[in-house]
């Protein structure tokens, strides 16, 4: 299933410039092939927050909103808008199928299509990243797009196909050390791997908790908040 853009207007159209309009545009079905976005863009967004959900390593089931991997990311979208002020608009991907589906790999192209409809809307805006398992697998691999200034990875899917952003990109890997779905180790080692680089990367382990993300919810909403709000908006970021 391909993805195409329809004849979306952009921010240097004339008359485009209304803010209404360029959320109409941004959250338009239009264009992705079952991908979509929902979220909130206020009147002029210093940055834009890109929430992507996890999925499955094979399945080609459609994705609904109320799926609750993506119901799962709904209180970062929420306290991400929060944190910020009214000055980052928020939204959140639905992949089209549920799985990566090998070298399909069919969430990087939802993802890549979201970010492609970001930049064409809110040219020079930054645009930070919030995966969560097969959604971080896609962050790690966006990590390095134009347009991409900050990466959340969350108890992140991890393979040997992460880019490496630039040194000034800062990135925050974070995953619970009872997790037994995806592989806290393997975060682990491409932290060290990016530090060592030279790379902004942030490592927090959560002690005892699971994939869910639900033993120490508020903690992982507000530092994830913080990281984005900071990274967007130049602001410092919580110990």
């Amino acid at each position: 299933m391909g993805l195409h853009e329809v004849d979306m207007p952009t921010a240097a159209d004339d008359g485009f410039l209304d803010p209404r309009g360029i959320q109409a545009a941004l959250l338009s079905s239009d264009g992705g092939g079952g991908a979509q976005l929902r979220g909130y863009v206020p009147a002029h967004p210093e940055g834009v927050a890109l929430v992507l959900h996890g999925g499955a390593e094979s399945s080609r089931v459609p994705v609904s909103w109320w799926r609750l991997a993506v119901v799962r990311m709904l209180p970062f979208a929420h306290a991400i808008r929060r944190a910020s002020d009214d000055r980052v608009a928020v939204v959140r991907l639905k992949n089209r199928v549920r799985g990566w589906n090998g070298m399909r790999q069919d969430p990087v192209l939802d993802a890549r299509w979201a970010v492609e409809r970001i930049r064409r809307l809110l040219p020079d805006v930054p645009i930070a990243i919030i995966g969560h398992s097969m959604g971080g697998r896609v962050a790690l691999q966006l990590a390095a797009e134009p347009g991409v200034s900050a990466v959340a990875a969350l108890a992140p899917w991890v393979e040997g196909d992460a880019r490496r952003p630039g040194v000034r990109t800062p990135v925050l890997l974070m995953h619970g050390t009872g997790d037994r779905w995806t592989d806290p180790r393997r975060t682990a080692a491409l932290a060290r791997s990016w530090q060592e680089a030279g790379g902004d990367v942030r490592h927090i382990e959560v002690d005892h908790e699971r994939h869910a993300m639900l033993r120490h919810a508020e903690l992982w909403h507000r530092t994830v908040a913080d990281f984005v709000t900071g990274a967007l908006l130049g602001r410092e970021r919580s110990a």
